[in-house]
């Protein structure tokens, strides 16, 4: 399973969310979406998201904000 979470600096709910994922011991890549352009891109753009941190898990499993629920079912599976 391959994990990307976009972030932007100074994000509360992006912190609160990578706390929760090392919590749970599951890895995961950052990518900063003000330092990435072709990131920022496919986060808005291709999956419609404006808040971060926005959680990628697969194509079709994706979500944005700080979501416990969703969080804890994938540390679940």
């Amino acid at each position: 399973m391959s994990i990307t979470v976009y972030t932007k600096p100074e994000c509360n709910n992006c912190d609160q969310t990578k706390r929760r994922l090392n919590k749970h011991g599951i890895e995961y890549t950052t990518v900063d979406v003000t330092e990435d352009a072709a990131a920022r891109e496919f986060v808005t753009d291709r999956l419609g998201y404006r808040q971060m941190p926005v959680v990628v898990v697969d194509e079709n499993t994706h979500w944005s904000g700080f979501r416990i629920d969703a969080l804890d079912k994938l540390a679940a599976a």
